[in-house]
């Protein structure tokens, strides 16, 4: 492989880690509450 492949495919897997990071940050358990509550919020009559 050349210096440029192996550059796209350390971008492309860097990429792949920051998304699954974000992933792991909003999907814990302590934070689904706080993330899902403006869904219900939304449907709630005034």
């Amino acid at each position: 492989m050349t210096f440029k492949a192996w550059l796209y495919f350390g971008f492309t897997a860097i990429l792949a880690l920051v998304l699954a990071a974000v992933m792991v940050y909003f999907f814990r358990s302590k934070r689904k509450d706080r993330v899902e509550s403006p869904k219900y919020r939304m449907l709630d009559d005034d």
